[in-house]
């Protein structure tokens, strides 16, 4: 039942109603996105397992990965439970405050697994452009700075967003047509002047995308260059599969907010579920898939899930 009860400035909760025009079908849409959580909870536990465990992954480009792991469990946790709990108790209240602890938690940390991509991507640029330096420039003492300005920079830009939230007046309603609180879908709900948000919104998510996805694209320039000076088609095809997984890692992550920003402008007059569930695809993918794809092409990571299964036949 939703709370009615009205502060001077916001509701006591707003009800989010999961994935609008489908709601018929929320049992059904739950046990492909239950499949999904699951395997990015047990996927990405277990890489965080391997690589803390194994001293021979203490080493930059799976410190890394260790980060991406992290960064993907938040922004799932941080949503998943509660479209479940939408989708199979019909579960819709959700406090005002924890509506905006929602929105902080998955906005800030999507940022920051922009930007560990983009570190990941120098990690790679240094492993093959400056091979003798690898070690000596990218220290522990650097990779923890990188971690740490990753996480500054998400929120420095996410902590104005649940301060002006909090200052309007909700007059169009307490219902978010939506599975999980999104910036802009508890904006539509609030009166007064929202240009404001409307335009930092976009900003944030053109300056994140737009810059880091050109440093990334950068960084691999100068990675073909220099796999193209090697000597040998095998020393090419060695160093350029060491990318591999990183390119993967890109692909699943650029890849759907690339469709869902080209849907909003294509397809304006389409269904909202359309909308919505092209969002939760991009929640849901990344973490699902990248711990597939570093299990499968990297060695060390392979190896150690093998053996780890090889001892529960033993």
């Amino acid at each position: 039942m939703l709370v009615s009860n009205i502060t001077s400035t916001h509701p006591a909760a707003f009800l989010l109603i999961g994935i609008p025009g489908l709601e018929h079908l929320h049992i059904w849409i739950s046990i492909p996105f239950c499949f999904a959580y699951t395997l990015a909870l047990l996927g990405n536990c277990m890489l965080l397992f391997i690589i803390r465990v194994d001293a021979a992954l203490h080493e930059p480009m799976y410190l890394f990965l260790a980060m991406l792991a992290a960064t993907d469990l938040i922004v799932t946790s941080t949503t998943l439970p509660k479209m479940l709990a939408i989708f199979w108790f019909r579960d819709q209240e959700i406090n005002f405050y924890a509506c905006l602890v929602q929105m902080f938690f998955l906005h800030s940390f999507s940022i920051m697994e922009s930007a560990v991509l983009l570190a990941m991507a120098f990690d790679r640029y240094v492993a093959i452009c400056k091979p003798l330096y690898y070690t000596t420039i990218l220290t522990r003492s650097l990779i923890t700075k990188i971690g740490m300005v990753a996480m500054t920079r998400a929120v420095a830009l996410m902590t104005p967003l649940p301060f002006l939230l909090r200052g309007f007046h909700y007059c169009r309603g307490l219902v978010i047509a939506h599975c999980y609180c999104e910036h802009m879908a508890v904006v539509r709900l609030a009166c007064g002047d929202t240009r404001f948000n409307n335009i930092y919104g976009i900003a944030v998510a053109m300056f994140i995308v737009g810059l880091d996805l050109l440093f990334v694209i950068l960084s691999y320039i100068f990675i073909l260059q220099a796999v193209l000076q090697l000597a040998s088609q095998e020393a090419r095809y060695k160093a350029f599969g060491t990318c591999v997984s990183h390119i993967g890692a890109i692909l699943s992550t650029y890849t759907p907010v690339v469709i869902s920003s080209v849907m909003h402008r294509v397809a304006r007059q389409a269904a909202p579920h359309i909308h919505i569930l092209l969002a939760v695809f991009y929640l849901l993918f990344p973490p699902m898939i990248n711990p597939i794809i570093y299990g499968i092409k990297t060695k060390q990571i392979r190896d150690h899930v093998l053996s780890l299964f090889q001892r529960k036949d033993v």
